[in-house]
């Protein structure tokens, strides 16, 4: 449940923004509004991730396979360099600031297929499950083998071969959601002991 006055209080607005803030959220999935009770977060339910990584999945793979086709040389080596920021944030264990250029790379990729609407629905469906995908990064050998993905994607990007790019990003995606619907079972298992 989200307290109304205490994000008033943190945030210094007054209700009706925090309100309407609230709508936006209820719109995309984010909260539920109850009448008389207030705003919560909604709680994902195992089908619900599984779902959102497979719309999430052929969402990032079409992007993928359009940012083969279309992205300028540019954005490849803008690509390529926040893929190298990313390998030092790794080697120096910079949890926060991999988890920053991760989620800049995936971005960059969106935008590099040139396609407002699937730069849209990607968005949309993100941010239902942004804090999820990087749930399988608290162990050490799934940052390790995340980071080899991630790497293996730029190489494909350069070398513009889609089936490879998508093929890639949808193995990778269904790695951060088997890690998501772990993690889930087991806060959910702590939870009844």
């Amino acid at each position: 449940r989200l307290n109304e006055r205490a994000l008033c209080d943190l945030l210094g607005v007054s209700r009706t923004p925090l309100r309407e803030a609230f709508r936006v959220l209820a719109a995309e999935g984010l909260v539920q509004i109850e009448p008389n009770r207030g705003a919560q977060v909604v709680a994902l339910s195992e089908a619900n991730i599984r779902e959102a990584f497979e719309v999430i999945g052929g969402l990032e793979a079409m992007s993928c396979r359009f940012a083969c086709e279309r992205a300028t040389d540019v954005e490849i080596a803008e690509i390529r360099a926040l893929t190298y920021e990313m390998m030092a944030s790794h080697a120096r264990h910079d949890l926060p600031t991999y988890f920053r250029v991760n989620r800049e790379i995936h971005e960059r990729i969106s935008l590099a297929a040139h396609n407002s609407l699937l730069k849209q629905l990607y968005d949309a469906q993100n941010a239902r499950i942004q804090n999820l995908r990087f749930v399988s990064n608290e162990n050490r050998q799934k940052w390790d083998l995340a980071m080899r993905e991630h790497i293996e994607m730029a190489e494909a990007l350069a070398a513009r071969d889609a089936d490879r790019l998508a093929a890639i990003m949808r193995q990778h995606l269904q790695r951060k959601c088997d890690a998501a619907l772990k993690s889930r079972s087991e806060t959910i298992d702590t939870q009844h002991m």
